[in-house]
């Protein structure tokens, strides 16, 4: 019997998370599914560490690597009815996140589901807004844009072998995803039960090339959007602004007015650069966006049945 969900996870050199990413999955109330680590030339702890749990591990080349094609790669191993996409820097908060992530699958019109995420107490400040901007309390079991995310997120595996995900852009695979099974009449369903915590523990250099290499692929999946230097004159200050009335609000503002100025900034700076991009991506550029050189927990409004994660934590502490 096929498992009812293939979970697959994009891993480098992820020992730090990975642990508690496997020790959520394990603590689900849905056992119907096989684990899949997609590798992508990890030298730390991460397999070793993954090698406590019934992973199946597939490696991929790092000249090789997009973050399309390592999702094809694992998907090609996926048995499931469903594939389950979860960043190695996240866990499920929530010990029915699987069956919150699979349950509108029941409309056979849906495609693609994807859940809620929160920051960790790491998080930079301007980091845990968008999350709240993009991934609201509310459910929306029609969604009318093709926005979704991948650290958290379910296909039907019957509609990725029809379509895989595109492997020749810089990010935003999901979207472009997501997008496509729009235009043949699907729906895109947003659970805010099916809850993570994402940490994106991120010096400057890494968000501009995060906001800058989605940029490019924005460019190749909608052409006629851009971000202009006049874009990035307004949108900045006026995100940086908005930050820090919230944050004033929150009473969060001292020790973090200079880390929002910073996240801003490059956030636009490099969305800028991004549609800047004239010529097609340098295979030593592409190396910078997905292997740069350096290798805020929120209150919890739902029910009980979080996952206790402080084993795994203290287990990490000693590697």
């Amino acid at each position: 019997m096929n498992p009812k969900c293939s979970i697959i996870i994009r891993c480098y050199n992820e020992d730090t998370h990975i642990g508690k990413c496997l020790e959520g999955i394990m603590h689900q109330t849905e056992k119907d599914v096989e684990i899949i680590l997609v590798d992508s030339g990890s030298t730390d702890a991460t397999l070793s560490i993954a090698s406590r749990y019934p992973v199946k591990v597939v490696y991929i080349a790092p000249e090789e690597f997009s973050f399309g094609r390592a999702l094809n790669y694992g998907a090609r191993e996926a048995q499931g009815e469903f594939l389950v996409m979860i960043s190695a820097h996240c866990w499920p908060v929530y010990k029915d996140w699987l069956e919150q992530m699979t349950a509108p699958f029941e409309d056979p019109d849906v495609a693609v589901v994807y859940g809620k995420q929160r920051g960790w107490h790491t998080t930079q400040y301007s980091e845990h807004q968008i999350f709240r901007a993009w991934f609201p309390d509310q459910s929306d079991y029609h969604q009318e844009t093709p926005f979704c995310n991948n650290a958290n997120c379910a296909v039907r595996r019957s509609m990725w072998e029809k379509m895989p995900y595109n492997e020749e852009l810089t990010g935003l695979e999901d979207l472009d995803w997501a997008r496509r099974a729009m235009e043949k009449g699907y729906k895109i369903v947003y659970s805010a039960e099916a809850e993570i915590l994402h940490v994106h523990d991120e010096p400057a250099s890494r968000v501009l090339n995060r906001y800058r290499r989605e940029a490019i692929a924005m460019k190749k999946i909608v052409p006629e959007e851009r971000v202009t230097f006049l874009d990035f004159l307004r949108l900045a200050p006026k995100n940086i602004i908005a930050d820090m009335v919230a944050a004033g609000r929150e009473q969060a503002l001292s020790g973090n007015i200079s880390n929002i100025i910073v996240f801003r900034t490059m956030q636009f700076w490099g969305a800028y650069l991004g549609c800047r991009q004239r010529t097609e991506v340098s295979k030593q550029v592409k190396r910078t966006f997905y292997y740069p050189s350096e290798n805020s927990k929120e209150k919890n409004t739902r029910r009980d049945g979080t996952i206790d994660y402080s084993a795994v934590e203290n287990s990490e502490e000693r590697i």
